[in-house]
């Protein structure tokens, strides 16, 4: 039982040293949508919804 608690002391140091070595501005808070995101509009290159309609309309015949 003890391995495992210092197992788990140890691990956590080893992250703790991970991310304060890379600088400590980790953002933890998962997917971004909104206005803050880090995204640019050049990665979305995908067709317009209008062209995808035909298809979808085809295929439920």
């Amino acid at each position: 039982m003890w391995k495992i608690v210092v197992a788990f002391v140890v691990f956590a140091a080893l992250a703790m040293f991970v991310l304060m070595k890379s600088g400590g501005d980790i953002d933890m808070g998962g997917e971004k949508h909104g206005i803050d995101a880090s995204h640019t509009e050049e990665a979305h290159t995908h067709e317009p919804a209008a062209s995808v309609a035909p298809v979808a309309s085809a295929a439920s015949n």
